[in-house]
């Protein structure tokens, strides 16, 4: 007994962390397809210690009879794919930017605002917020339930494998040409990004942010609350896998650093490492392979009445992608909202 999950964009970098995440955590699954573009169809990708699953094209996938999609394909094609494969009963969890600002598809953190997924059943597809934002509001929902949350500003610090293995690729090749004095082209990014920050994440808005904070703004509001006021610049640096952000929240009652770190202590998917010492942080180096969310240098804002600070990172191909679609799935399945069937 159980579910037959189809994994859509299998040979991407997410899409394979997608397929590791089912296997380490056992999710219910009779069958799991690996699904990507005809290019990559034939080719092969491990599923647990001892599977390997034969790609299967997307094009020519019929998605009747599946239960579960899980799709990180990118935007484009999810726009195509993914009605396609909700028409054929299949529950889509959706991974890319395409649509989780729709106002009738659930935008779902399972730690956040599982409540949402009821909203599900008249599209079938729920959509994965961006990997920056979930991180963040697993930090922020049990401040917000305690201490009510008015405005937050954000500083992130992203690491390529946001950009995929063409990005993580580019880092490599930059990093070697620097140490043999080769010349550097940036193809993936917009400036060099070995051994640089570039303040810059997708395309240009016409306020001057870009896509990806403007992405932040609008899906913590969605997933959180409507009237929190969000500000944030999004930054890419060379760093392979883990995302970082500094985050400053000011609240509408009073809140000490002790309170707020005992809070994040007891808060679900939120580890705290934080002494004020030498070492006593996380960095991005250390969360890669792991699925908290880590938080660090809990400090008090003096520069307003109620104000913190802290420092959060996490592994941006887990907890910011792969592993929050799959809790999507296993909420679904804990809610009743997914019939078990018969093999």
């Amino acid at each position: 007994m159980g579910y037959r999950v189809a994994v859509v964009g299998a040979t991407g970098a997410v899409g394979r962390e997608m397929l590791k995440t089912l296997a380490e955590r056992n999710f219910p699954a009779t069958e799991v397809a690996a699904v990507a573009s005809g290019r990559s169809a034939g080719s092969e990708v491990s599923f647990g210690d001892k599977t390997v699953l034969k790609v299967k094209g997307l094009d020519s996938f019929d998605f009747t009879g599946w239960d579960i999609g899980l799709f990180s394909p990118g935007a484009a094609i999810s726009a195509v794919h993914a009605p396609r494969a909700a028409a054929a009963g299949c529950v889509v969890i959706d991974n890319t930017s395409q649509f989780r600002m729709e106002p009738d598809i659930p935008l779902v953190v399972p730690e956040v605002n599982p409540q949402h997924l009821s909203r599900f059943a008249k599209r079938r597809i729920i959509a994965n917020p961006n990997c920056s934002t979930i991180q963040m509001v697993v930090a922020l929902k049990p401040l917000h339930d305690r201490f009510k949350i008015r405005r937050v500003v954000v500083a992130t610090y992203q690491s390529v494998s946001g950009a995929g293995k063409e990005g993580m690729d580019e880092l490599f090749r930059q990093t070697k040409a620097t140490f043999v004095n080769d010349p550097i082209k940036p193809e993936q990014f917009t400036k060099e990004i070995a051994f640089n920050c570039i303040p810059h994440i997708d395309k240009f808005m016409e306020d001057g942010s870009t896509k990806e904070e403007w992405k932040m703004v609008v899906e913590t509001r969605k997933i959180l609350d409507p009237d929190i006021k969000v500000i944030a610049t999004c930054v890419r640096v060379p760093v392979f896998i883990g995302h970082a952000e500094a985050v400053t929240v000011e609240f509408e009652h009073p809140v000490t650093a002790a309170e707020a770190r005992a809070v994040l202590r007891d808060a679900p998917g939120v580890t705290v490492m934080d002494t004020r010492e030498d070492g006593g942080y996380i960095t991005p180096a250390e969360c890669a392979g792991e699925d908290a969310v880590f938080v660090s240098r809990i400090r008090k804002d003096p520069t307003v009445e109620h104000g913190l600070s802290f420092w959060c990172v996490s592994d941006n191909l887990r907890k910011g992608a792969a592993l929050n679609a799959v809790q999507i799935a296993e909420t679904l399945v804990a809610q009743g909202l997914l019939a078990l069937k018969a093999a």
